[in-house]
């Protein structure tokens, strides 16, 4: 049962990573109408948008004679290299215009500094810099936090187990995502998720 102490993290629903965009997820549309009829269950909903300068460290086209899906060793540590997506200001970084969440409380920004990506909602990938999420989520008094969105094995994977880091609950809706599944990581996010503790539903289990 849903309680006033739960929110729904609606992640990176945005152009670039629907069909025609820069970095595609296989998929991803057919997730907006689960999620636009899943959003009105919930007391509150957040948005999370990625939003890249241009020229981010994080794309291919920033390090010579690199392709996107390579990856690299950057001084936080790997980071696998993708096409230029998401940059401020641009279509591809706007929120899908068939999302419907106006009802929508919060929109957290991630990914805005140069040098560093950021996969997680609550921390980018230096493991070490914050958003701010937890803190806004704690005085507001939310102890569970459900994900939906894209992609289920980089930013809701991140976001889910460092909610949990964060000792909120975490709840997947696995049919509310879908995954970009390069080199086994679908399987592997999931593995990270269930031994963080991770719960994973689906949306018809909140239709009824």
């Amino acid at each position: 049962m849903l309680t006033d102490r739960d929110i729904l993290l609606v992640v990176d629903v945005q152009n670039d990573f629907l069909p025609g965009g820069a970095l595609a997820v296989p998929g991803g549309e057919v997730i907006v109408p689960v999620i636009n009829r899943l959003a009105p269950r919930f007391a509150h909903v957040a948005l999370a948008q990625d939003w890249h300068v241009a020229g981010h460290s994080s794309f291919a086209s920033s390090h010579a004679g690199r392709r996107p899906f390579d990856t690299l060793g950057l001084p936080y540590g790997p980071q696998v290299l993708w096409p230029d997506h998401c940059v401020q200001g641009t279509p591809g970084a706007e929120l899908s215009s068939a999302l419907a969440v106006p009802q929508a409380e919060l929109v957290i920004r991630k990914g805005y500094r140069r040098d560093v990506d950021s996969y997680s909602v609550f921390c980018e990938a230096d493991r070490r810099t914050r958003t701010g999420l937890a803190g806004y989520l704690r005085e507001r008094g939310f102890t569970r936090v459900f994900f939906a969105g894209l992609a289920t094995d980089f930013c809701v994977a991140w976001s889910a187990v460092d909610a949990r880091d964060a000792a909120f609950e975490a709840v997947v809706v696995d049919d509310a995502c879908r995954a970009i599944n390069t080199g086994g990581s679908l399987a592997a996010a999931w593995s990270r998720m269930r031994a963080a503790g991770v719960t994973r539903v689906v949306s018809d289990q909140f239709m009824k």
